[in-house]
């Protein structure tokens, strides 16, 4: 089992930046694909950004130039940097590990909000 936990959300301005992290509870992260997601009401789940094994990276097309996934490769805690935030960035994200093999290991952290507001 793999748990995560996010931190690193708040408030913020608009145009501001701000660095939310995902802890997992083991650092053989070689297996899975991770990633952040978030979810406003009213709205299906999104995916904002993943990370492979090997570093590659995807993200959702019109968050690529703001957004910025990564990881500590030491302590597998991963991080996504965002930055020009506006209010439509509002949401709760989640940190997300997938299998590469069986992808219904399938794991969900608790989500941390962020909101940007003047």
């Amino acid at each position: 089992q793999v748990q995560l936990v996010e931190s690193g959300g708040g408030f913020v301005q608009p145009g501001g930046s701000l660095r939310l992290s995902c802890a997992p509870s083991q650092t053989r992260y070689g297996a899975y694909v991770w990633g952040w997601f978030r979810q406003v009401p009213g709205k299906q789940r999104e995916m904002v950004a993943t990370i492979t094994p090997g570093g590659q990276t995807n993200y959702a097309a019109s968050l690529k130039d703001r957004f910025t996934i990564s990881r500590d490769t030491d302590n597998g805690t991963i991080y996504h940097d965002m930055r020009d935030l506006d209010a439509d960035d509002t949401a709760y994200y989640y940190c997300n590990a997938r299998h590469k093999v069986a992808p219904s290991r399938d794991y969900w952290g608790q989500g941390t909000q962020v909101t940007v507001s003047s």
